[in-house]
């Protein structure tokens, strides 16, 4: 049986002497599990398609019950990003969560979306990496059916929270003199124009996501809570992501 698939390598492991086993998320079938066998001989042809955060056109076939690379085509490589340690970094990061969210044979096409334009604004856009690391974890979550309550504060309703906080455990908005209403966890602070950021990370439209304005003490609140919402939820850490905050101060 053959497919052909648009991909984006998330994961690579060295296997045997030439061989790397890799994880991709597939425009068709989500993640899947691939056997890029004889990739790292000298003047494979399969090279080139086959590194982390490679997008590219995909050929398989399925091999002893596993799917293995017969032809790839390398698309993008965002050499912009490797040529930067910190975003490849962060790049990487954001690998390791899709993966992590994405389901084997799950198609995931909003995900895929959501990394690739994170992914292609680190290559060519000029913004804070703070701001495409918020922005790429709320929206993620929100994928992954951890979007938070936004509309107003769970406790007194008021559209506009006075000094507002997120409650992490729950996902939900309040202000902060409600915060006791809302019973045990962590919750943090947040200003009013980083929930104004956060409304739109989560609620405009794919394109626009990372159409915003924050900077300053904002952006560090926003950016903060985000981080520890991510691996609230997900009750993990991240080693990419301690890769990358060692490199930034």
């Amino acid at each position: 049986m053959h497919m052909t698939t648009k991909a984006l390598v998330l994961r690579e492991v060295n296997y045997k002497e030439s061989d790397k086993i890799l994880t991709v998320l597939t425009e068709q079938e989500g993640k899947l599990t691939l056997s890029a066998r004889g990739c790292r001989k000298k003047g494979s042809p399969i090279a080139a398609g086959c590194q982390l955060l490679c997008w590219g056109e995909f050929t398989l076939y399925e091999y002893q019950g596993r799917w293995s690379v017969k032809e790839t085509a390398a698309e993008r490589l965002f050499e912009g990003v490797r040529a930067d340690l910190d975003k490849l970094a962060l790049a990487s990061y954001f690998a390791e969560v899709t993966e992590t969210l994405a389901e084997e044979g799950q198609p995931e096409p909003e995900l895929l979306a959501l990394t690739l334009n994170c992914l292609h604004t680190l290559d060519r856009l000029d913004l804070p990496l703070a701001q495409v690391k918020t922005a790429f974890e709320w929206r993620a979550m929100s994928l992954a059916g951890y979007e938070p309550q936004l509309e107003g504060c769970a406790a007194c309703g008021k559209a506009d929270p006075e000094e507002p906080r997120v409650h992490l455990g729950e996902g939900l908005l309040c202000c902060a003199s409600c915060r006791g209403k809302l019973g045990e966890g962590v919750s943090m602070p947040l200003s009013q124009a980083a929930l104004a950021a956060l409304r739109h990370i989560v609620w405009s439209e794919r394109k626009r996501i990372l159409s915003f304005r924050l900077e300053g003490e904002s952006l560090r609140l926003l950016g903060d809570a985000s981080e520890v919402y991510l691996m609230t939820r997900l009750e993990r850490g991240f080693r990419t992501l301690d890769f990358y905050k060692s490199l930034t101060p």
